[in-house]
């Protein structure tokens, strides 16, 4: 076992004790479920997966932790996505009208069968997007399938979510997921729309798409009617083609920021509503008054046992000036313990960059960052496997506000450090970020943090823990972070009109 997971504190120097920063090697712990992956895979629309045909263009998705090709996906076009909506369309009417009971039940079985299958697809989560399999098996499948049947228990109580109003479905929905957690993003916007009685055209990331096409096979299992969920797998380009369609009555969209404003333009443009999840430069506070170990195992938690792949990773570290030297050596300590390597094996912590072009972009920073001024920090040992997209967990000393890694969304595991004196500068350079998604307070004293909360721009605010999620919870920010909510009563609203 590793010796130091266990203590934040050096160890007594004798002949038993390891060096510091050394540890006791883990023997490899596989992942052992083989996952059928088909060579190629067709749109789900209408109920069923399209026939390749000789014109049709595919594209691999690739595992990021050995850069092989996994499967061959369409690449889908205007076309593609003019007979998803149309099959979506057609499928409204029939899906309306039956009652919120009988949607539930559709729901509630979804549900169960994730829990089913939740093995599998955490293997195919981790082959397909480099993150750990402890993440995906803990925590991502588990709330797919709550968010499933968290709405289901909605689908015939909505008058009671909005009293003395005849909620109705806004009709067809355009959704647009990321790559960073694409089963769980697909369940966070598929059940409540199911369950408010609209039918869905969902187009996953390009890099990503092989669990909501197997989430397209347990709608099949569960004899969802047709149409009701059509998946169109392909680029940025399907994404606009989807975007820009004339025949959806919704947007609704989690990603970067810059397409993010298109995606707002093109709901603008055709007057319909939209709900927008960007891009976030959360920060995490700490004071001195605040249980360190605890402290430090949130820092972990919300920025590299996710590789910084979650828009509201805590890259921003605000730590009160008396406490800043223990706090980084104890980060320094615990960054040593983190293992680096096989997504699919049980003991690693920190999995494979999603992707060849997110690790350019994760390496370019890195660089800036050195130019700027700032002093990089690397704690862990050992090499990486010399195939795949790695990038060791990091964080950067002497930060200044004007910095470009302390003001631009990285999305990978680099941790920008920076101090204050007073709870009055904490808030103010926290809040100086044109991002308002999440926000993190360590304290021992529940009335500063509670005033602090009040003052703090962010849509999310975890007190004394961070990352952490429920399907009834709210989730969504302010400012250049994207509006709406989703998740809880209040994500309802984004999928009914009156």
């Amino acid at each position: 076992m590793n010796e130091h997971a266990s203590s934040q504190t050096e160890p007594k120097a004798d002949a038993r004790s390891l060096r510091f920063g050394e540890s006791w090697d883990y023997a490899p712990a596989p992942e052992s479920v083989k996952v059928e992956i088909a060579e190629k895979y067709g749109h789900y629309i209408n109920g069923k997966f399209t026939t390749p045909t000789k014109t049709t263009k595919f594209f691999g998705s690739i595992n990021p932790s050995n850069e092989k090709v996994l499967c061959k996906v369409t690449q889908g076009t205007k076309k593609d996505v003019d007979k998803a909506v149309d099959a979506a369309k057609s499928a409204l009417t029939g899906w309306k009208r039956l009652s919120g009971k009988e949607r539930g039940k559709y729901l509630y079985r979804i549900a169960r069968r994730i829990q089913e299958r939740a093995r599998e697809l955490a293997v195919l989560e981790s082959m397909d997007g480099g993150k750990p399999i402890r993440e995906s098996r803990d925590v991502d499948v588990p709330l797919a399938a709550q968010h499933f049947f968290y709405h289901a228990g909605w689908a015939d109580k909505l008058k009671y979510a909005f009293p003395n109003r005849d909620p109705q479905p806004v009709g067809v929905c355009g959704q647009i997921i990321p790559w960073n957690f694409p089963l769980l993003m697909a369940a966070w916007k598929i059940a409540p729309a199911l369950a408010c009685g609209n039918t869905v055209v969902l187009k996953p990331a390009e890099t990503t798409p092989l669990t909501a096409l197997r989430l397209a096979e347990i709608f099949d299992e569960c004899e969802l009617p047709a149409g009701v969920v059509n998946i169109v797998t392909g680029d940025g380009a399907t994404g606009q083609a989807l975007a820009e369609h004339k025949g959806l009555d919704k947007l609704a969209f989690t990603g970067s920021t810059s397409v993010g404003k298109k995606i707002a333009a093109a709901a603008a443009e055709r007057d319909i509503p939209c709900t927008l999840e960007l891009g976030g430069k959360s920060p995490n506070i700490i004071f001195d008054d605040a249980s360190i170990d605890q402290a430090i195992e949130g820092i972990i938690s919300g920025i590299y046992f996710n590789q910084g792949h979650v828009c509201c990773a805590g890259s921003r570290l605000f730590v009160q000036e008396s406490v800043l030297d223990e706090v980084i050596r104890r980060l320094e300590w615990r960054m040593k313990s983190l293992r680096v390597g096989d997504p699919l094996d049980k003991n690693t912590d920190v999995g494979a960059i999603n992707s060849k072009a997110q690790l350019a972009t994760i390496n370019r920073y890195l660089k800036i960052g050195s130019e700027e001024g700032a002093e990089v920090h690397v704690p862990g040992g050992g090499e990486v496997p010399a195939k795949g997209y790695w990038c060791r967990p990091c964080f950067f000393t002497g930060v200044q506000q004007s910095h470009q890694i302390a003001r631009e969304e990285i999305f990978g595991p680099v941790l920008a450090v920076m101090s204050f004196r007073t709870p009055e500068e904490a808030i103010q350079r926290a809040n100086n970020t044109p991002y308002g998604l999440s926000a993190g307070i360590w304290t021992d004293k529940g009335s500063k943090m509670f005033e602090l909360a009040g003052k703090l721009k962010a849509g999310v605010i975890w007190c004394n823990t961070f990352n952490r999620f429920d399907a009834a919870s709210p989730f969504g920010g302010y400012k250049e972070s994207g509006f709406g909510r989703e998740g809880g009563m209040q994500g309802l609203r984004g999928y009914v009109k009156f």
